[in-house]
């Protein structure tokens, strides 16, 4: 095991048998308010027309990466030059250059560059466009265990998405899953480009991969009917390398991690192509050299808040697909859209099933509306901790059986674990064999 995954093993032995059930660090406090959408420019006011800005990188395949950035006014080349040194670019890659129209907006050029192979775990530095005003650099993911995910939903860009990019970014992460609700735009297209710039500290330095939200669709009857149109052309997700046939719903490996992403506001009935797609797609997985299997999706199957409660994307969804996740015992189930935290046991079909994914609510990113308060009661037995707060979340997978969860929430000062459980893979399980 690597030293970084022993520590955190036996740093938290003390709470971990408390552990495959979990534990709570939660005490009495006062929910903090909302705070308004803040239109971030960028730090540095010397940027040229040709200056990448927006960059931010996802991961393709496990040994690419895609470089995205967008310039204004200024044509630019769609290359990429990049190197394992600082100002020492010994590789060069090229790309595409797009934008795109909202009613009376119109983006700066949109460009992507693939590049690759990388070497696992380790950093590069490279620049965009040729542009020697900027360099950035990142980091890839390790192909073995331990890998550190972050999750974050409902980012939007306030106060308290501040606050919870520090904590995101105190923690070392390896890749950040996002379950939908990015920018919070809502049809004002400038301020994706302000959510681009938000972002762009640490979306350049490790691989985001993210599912889209409602508030992502942006479909106006008559003045814009083409729903996604923001979304698909700025944040290009890896679905043509995992089959799919939609940038709304995808999946991708990381070290021994399949993560499944999944599209709450497209078509997802039985006989629908997302549906299709996922039962290729996990019958594809090899549970030997990718133990734990991952989903996200953003309206959440499983919910205590008052909020949203009832609607089609999460019960038809749920409906259609659960079944789907069970028999191939999938281990967790991440979901946004209530702005709140709640964890649930394993669960199936309403009910605490030992071989049931963990269903996990993280909408509590930090986004203008506010937090969700109001609880239905009493807490239903299969709701394990809940509470209305602004965090992110952390899950580490150790190794081939064992994965730490901890939720961290944004009012404490430093990035205190909240909540916090350890999970063993399914795939692990002998109870738990894998169902046709």
């Amino acid at each position: 095991m690597a030293a970084r995954g022993l520590g955190l093993f036996l740093a938290s032995t003390g709470m971990a048998f408390n552990g495959l059930l979990g534990s709570t660090n939660l005490y009495t406090y006062s929910p903090p308010p909302p705070l308004p959408t803040t239109f971030f420019n960028h730090p540095s006011e010397n940027l040229s027309s040709a200056s990448p800005q927006q960059v931010h990188i996802s991961s393709v395949g496990e040994d690419k990466m895609r470089i995205s950035w967008i310039t204004t006014d200024s044509p630019t080349p769609a290359t990429v030059d990049y190197g394992t040194s600082p100002g020492v670019y010994n590789f060069s890659a090229t790309g595409s250059t797009s934008s795109y129209n909202y009613m009376l907006y119109i983006s700066g050029d949109i460009h992507e560059v693939l590049i690759g192979p990388l070497t696992p775990d380790s950093v590069y530095y490279y620049r965009c466009g040729s542009n020697p005003s900027r360099e950035f650099s990142f980091k890839t993911p390790p192909a073995q265990f331990p890998i550190k995910f972050a999750v974050a939903g409902d980012l939007g860009q306030t106060g308290w998405t501040n606050s919870t990019l520090q904590h995101i970014a105190e923690s070392n992460y390896d890749m950040l899953l996002l379950p939908g609700d990015l920018s919070y735009a809502d049809v004002y297209q400038p301020l994706w480009d302000s959510f681009g710039r938000l972002v762009e500290p640490q979306a350049s330095q490790r691989p985001w991969m993210v599912t889209q939200g409602n508030h992502e669709v942006e479909k106006l009857p008559v003045f814009h009917s083409k729903p996604f149109t923001a979304y698909n052309a700025r944040w290009h997700m890896p679905y043509e390398e995992s089959g799919s046939g939609s940038n709304l719903y995808y999946s991708f490996n990381a070290a021994g991690v399949h993560v499944i992403m999944l599209g709450s506001y497209t078509d997802f009935g039985p006989g629908s192509p997302q549906y299709q797609w996922l039962q290729a797609d996990l019958g594809k997985i090899d549970r030997k050299t990718t133990p734990w299997t991952v989903v996200l999706i953003h309206a959440p199957w499983y919910n205590s808040n008052t909020a949203h409660q009832g609607e089609k994307e999460s019960v038809d969804m749920k409906t259609a697909m659960e079944e789907v996740l069970y028999r191939a015992r999938v281990d967790v189930v991440f979901a946004g859209h209530i702005h709140a935290y709640e964890r649930f046991t394993r669960v199936y079909n309403g009910k605490a099933d030992n071989c049931g994914p963990v269903h996990i609510t993280i909408g509590d990113g930090g986004n203008r509306e506010g937090l969700a308060s109001n609880y239905i009661n009493p807490k239903p037995d299969i709701s394990i901790v809940r509470e209305a707060s602004f965090g992110h979340g952390q899950l580490e997978m150790v190794n081939e059986t064992h994965a730490f969860w901890s939720w961290n929430r944004n009012d404490d000062d430093e990035a205190i674990i909240s909540d916090s459980i350890w999970l063993r893979s399914l795939s692990s399980d002998p109870a738990c064999e894998m169902q046709k």
